[in-house]
């Protein structure tokens, strides 16, 4: 039977994975050529970003400069992007897959397998939910994770990096590596999709410490330090609230390669910077500097500390707390290392 891929997003990373999909299933005879790409239609200089898309075969809003394979189809409705689908890669900000959810169900193939590229979680009145049980839950599918340390731009121009998907079906996990595993772009699968999930959203938090540090001009001993106390919690807060998340996940691509990564480039890193050297607000930075994206580290930040507080854990998590803080609270950037 051949896989049909579809792909719900196309901002800076599902455009770099668009190049990647779209190259590799052409190289397998069990997927379809064709790979549809959902785009939230805008209009960029009179036209519409899907034509552009669909003619000069690049996105010139979130991707410029970069060619996408001919075989990679930009459409502007969600349901036709999906409905004849059997591979789903949803990557859109988080804030958006329950409404892409509430459209899909009931409107895919009953052998649809997914896999989130997204890096955050939802939080609700009780607690957190992952964004893969989400998907799971609304549609009643099998959903993998992929996350690591990819910064897009550098995906798209095939420099050396890995990346994690984690499965809970091996055969879906195997099925997902084909289409994003290249010699530039090196996939690991592990069985342990919540410790994976898990990193991919609590390390923007910890970026945003790492900006912090640069803006405070504390160095690279510092820096190292939130590292390392940083990806503690993270392995701490995972194993607190599921029993079954692995060790050996944080020494994946998607643990202590994504934080590094995240801590020395990346948006949350950058923006942080800029908190300290302005004055200005995360809220009026994340408009000047980010062309209209959005700053995960500061909200996850938030729901990570509405989950401490209400569980009486803040003490246990300091770093994480600090950055709250500093991010919501108007503490001091240099908080960061007395707090902790």
């Amino acid at each position: 039977m051949t896989e049909k891929v579809a792909i719900i997003g196309s901002g800076n990373w599902g455009s770099a994975v668009a190049k990647t999909i779209g190259r590799n299933v052409q190289h397998f005879d069990h997927f379809n050529r064709e790979v549809k790409m959902w785009v939230f239609e805008e209009k960029v200089d009179g036209q519409n970003l899907t034509d552009i898309i669909n003619t000069k075969h690049e996105n010139v809003r979130y991707l410029p400069g970069i060619a996408l394979p001919e075989n990679i189809v930009a459409c502007p409705d969600l349901i036709k992007t999906c409905e004849d689908a059997t591979m789903l890669v949803f990557v859109v900000p988080h804030q958006f897959v329950a409404g892409v959810c509430k459209q899909l169900k009931g409107k895919i193939p009953k052998n649809c397998k997914a896999i989130s590229l997204i890096k955050g979680i939802d939080v609700n009145e009780d607690g957190f939910r992952l964004i893969t049980d989400m998907i799971q839950d609304a549609l009643g599918v099998r959903s993998c994770v992929l996350s690591g340390a990819n910064i897009a731009n550098e995906v798209a121009e095939e420099r050396f990096c890995e990346t994690t998907i984690g499965y809970r079906n091996k055969a879906d996990g195997e099925l997902f590596r084909d289409i994003f595993h290249t010699p530039f772009f090196r996939v690991n699968i592990v069985e342990d999709v919540v410790g994976v999930e898990l990193c991919g959203a609590l390390k923007n938090i910890i970026a945003i410490g790492g900006g912090l540090v640069d803006g405070l001009k504390l160095g690279d001993n510092t820096k190292a330090a939130i590292i390392r106390i940083g990806l503690y919690e993270m392995r701490k807060f995972s194993q607190m609230f599921y029993k079954d998340v692995k060790d050996e996940t944080f020494f994946e691509s998607c643990g202590v390669a994504d934080l590094i990564t995240t801590c020395a480039g990346g948006r949350n890193r950058k923006v942080a910077e800029a908190h300290v050297t302005t004055g200005k607000s995360f809220d009026v930075l994340e408009q000047e500097m980010l062309n209209g994206q959005k700053l995960q580290g500061t909200s996850t930040a938030k729901d990570m500390y509405n989950i401490l507080s209400k569980k009486g854990l803040c003490h246990e998590f300091p770093l994480m707390t600090v950055i709250y803080k500093i991010c919501y609270e108007d503490v001091p950037p240099i908080k960061i290392v007395e707090d902790i």
